[in-house]
């Protein structure tokens, strides 16, 4: 497998990690002391770190940090989007669209050579 695709797929998973570790908290953990909510948090982005490393790592052999980046947040905003709606019962924006429509000029600009073939 390629190692741009192993790192997408590992970003996707530890994006998910990521995502329920920094919100999940808000709706489960409420009546909570936020010191509990943070070791918990930290629990969780514990796994997240375990799968972000290697696919930072893996991804470089043939991306740049600045594709890594951008190619995170997308993949963040990719994440949140769903999690916000159906775990978090939060209303679907059209400030999403536009926050996508955005992500994909930040792809196209920092992939262009690869994308132009320049």
């Amino acid at each position: 497998m390629k190692p741009a695709l192993i790192s997408i797929v590992l970003l996707c998973f530890s994006n998910m990690f990521m995502t329920f570790a920094w919100y999940a908290h808000l709706k489960n953990m409420r009546d909570k002391p936020w010191i509990i909510a943070a070791l918990v948090s930290w629990l969780i982005a514990f796994f997240e770190y375990m799968l972000q490393v290697p696919a930072n790592r893996i991804g470089h052999r043939s991306m740049s940090i600045a594709q890594l980046k951008i190619l995170q947040e997308v993949i963040a905003l990719s994440v949140f989007v769903p999690f916000s709606i159906y775990y978090l019962r939060e209303n679907l924006k059209l400030d999403y669209l536009w926050a996508a429509m955005c992500m994909l000029a930040a792809v196209f600009f920092i992939f262009r050579e690869k994308l132009m073939g320049t």
